[in-house]
């Protein structure tokens, strides 16, 4: 008799068949949802996938009486899971009209950075995404006592050894899966909080930073499915004196990477700091809990700016100042913050706004 394990590795290369795993944002703007599909053969494009529905009544994005709600493939990664020639589709959801309903971010960024003048600078964006890892049966992190806590922070950033790092398992095997399915995923590490963890996304061009970041994701918490761990987003999972967890996002255009690009840098934090509040409300819920002035953020109502300086709103490096162009880090988003919102405000912030 067959293990379950081995018709799970199955190998259906032979069939010719593919497996597309068709994964959306769903109705909280922050779960993600995802079902099957089986296609004649291998895919290389978005544009030849076939459309597909899903019952919105059920996600909490559309009525019952009227519940269909279309998928369109946007962008393809290959599948670490059943591997071969399957895939995972990234997709944004419509209405059968053809209007992006409200959970459908992506629609919108698209528009701004195939903007002319945003495509011509082109945008880089690196995505600092931090998470925790919690036990299943009292959502309370790994590696921490039931109802207790751990010592204080200080060893346990990128910290070695049984009683300091927790979940290392789950967090190689997302590192290597996102490598395998083709996420341009740039490193990991362990955070200041025990069983809190972040990986790196980019540097990757444009849309594809946040599709990137969103398959990620999908990845790591099928992982944590198998391990029978959560993953929270939180911003700040534990009260009290323990880090937050945010989504860091580095960004650079064409003409802050070329000479005299500092000066660039400095226009386009100057507009971001004009449009404080607009990006604050945009960059994640409970964001506020998060952002106190303490463990290494700024206020929440306040703005600044400085070298080095991880208490900042945004950070700029040393590096950069020192060669006169380079990228600049907004610290602000938090942990559950949509990159298809945060990557193209900051774009359009920065490229297409005119005080």
């Amino acid at each position: 008799m067959s293990l379950l394990s081995d018709l799970i590795n199955l190998n259906i290369s032979d069939t010719e068949k593919v497996i597309a795993e068709y994964i959306w944002i769903g109705g909280s703007g922050i779960d993600l949802r995802s079902k099957a599909k089986t296609l004649s053969g291998p895919v290389d494009e978005p544009h030849e996938l076939p459309k597909w529905n899903y019952d919105g009544s059920s996600t909490g994005q559309a009525p019952g009486k009227d519940s269909e709600v279309i998928l369109y493939p946007q962008a393809i990664f290959k599948d670490p899971f059943r591997r071969g020639n399957n895939i995972l589709v990234m997709c944004d959801a419509y209405t059968p009209a053809g209007e992006p309903i409200p959970t459908n971010k992506r629609c919108n960024a698209a528009k701004i950075f195939s903007h002319p003048d945003v495509a011509a600078e082109i945008p880089w964006y690196g995505i600092e995404q931090e998470y925790t890892l919690l036990q299943k049966e009292v959502q309370w992190p790994i590696g921490w006592p039931v109802g207790g806590y751990p010592g204080p922070q200080g060893p346990y950033y990128c910290g070695i050894g049984a009683e300091k790092a927790f979940g290392r398992d789950i967090v190689d095997s997302h590192y290597k899966a996102c490598l395998y399915a083709g996420i341009n995923i740039s490193g990991i590490n362990g955070e200041v909080m025990p069983g809190q963890w972040e990986f790196q996304v980019g540097p990757s061009v444009g849309i594809s930073a946040a599709d990137e970041i969103w398959v990620a994701r999908y990845i790591l918490e099928r992982i944590t499915e198998i391990a029978g761990v959560v993953l929270s987003l939180d911003p700040k999972p534990i009260k009290g004196d323990w880090n937050g967890a945010g989504a860091h996002t580095n960004y650079s255009t064409k003409s802050m990477r070329n000479d005299g690009g500092y000066e660039v840098i400095k226009k386009a934090i100057e507009k971001l700091g004009l449009r404080h509040k607009e990006h604050i409300a945009a960059y994640g819920e409970g964001n506020e809990r998060r952002l106190t002035g303490r463990h290494e953020t700024a206020d929440i109502n306040t703005f600044l700016w400085g070298v080095a300086n991880r208490g900042a709103s945004i950070r700029v490096g040393r590096d950069t100042e020192k060669a006169g162009k380079g990228y600049f880090e907004d610290r602000r988003p938090a942990s559950n913050m949509d990159p298809y919102i945060v990557t193209s405000m900051i774009a359009e912030t920065t490229i297409l706004w005119k005080p």
